[in-house]
């Protein structure tokens, strides 16, 4: 199964940062929470969202619970399946999520320049 994760292809010796980010004891949210929300924006299901990731739905779905339950308030609405199908879409709050961490990922990048190419350099 071909991994279909956001997760760029890394180049030879590229160095890739994804931050995990813990909020008190009842939030984290890293790469594979992220993925799932922004897979969940485009795709409008958690199971198609889950296929995409190579996650089962029930961890999906799990995962995306997790993080409403974290945050007090939903970062997915559903609506139920049946003859005319479920769907899934992102709140503003999930909206906010996939942004906030972006940008916490390319401050992180761009602050850590000279670290990163020492590890780089090190690396061989």
């Amino acid at each position: 199964m071909t991994d279909r994760t956001t997760k760029p292809e890394p180049a030879p010796l590229a160095i890739l940062v994804r931050p995990r980010v813990y909020i008190g004891n009842e939030i984290s949210l890293g790469p594979g929470k992220i993925d799932l929300l922004r897979w969940v924006g485009q795709t409008k299901s958690i199971s198609a969202a889950g296929r995409e990731l190579g996650i089962p739905y029930k961890r999906a779905w799990l995962l995306i619970n997790t993080l409403n339950a974290g945050f007090g308030q939903p970062v997915v609405l559903t609506t139920k399946g049946g003859r005319g199908g479920g769907g899934a879409q992102l709140t503003p709050l999930g909206q906010a999520l996939i942004e906030r961490y972006q940008a916490l990922e390319d401050r992180i990048v761009a602050t850590s320049a000279a670290e990163l190419e020492a590890l780089k350099a090190l690396a061989g």
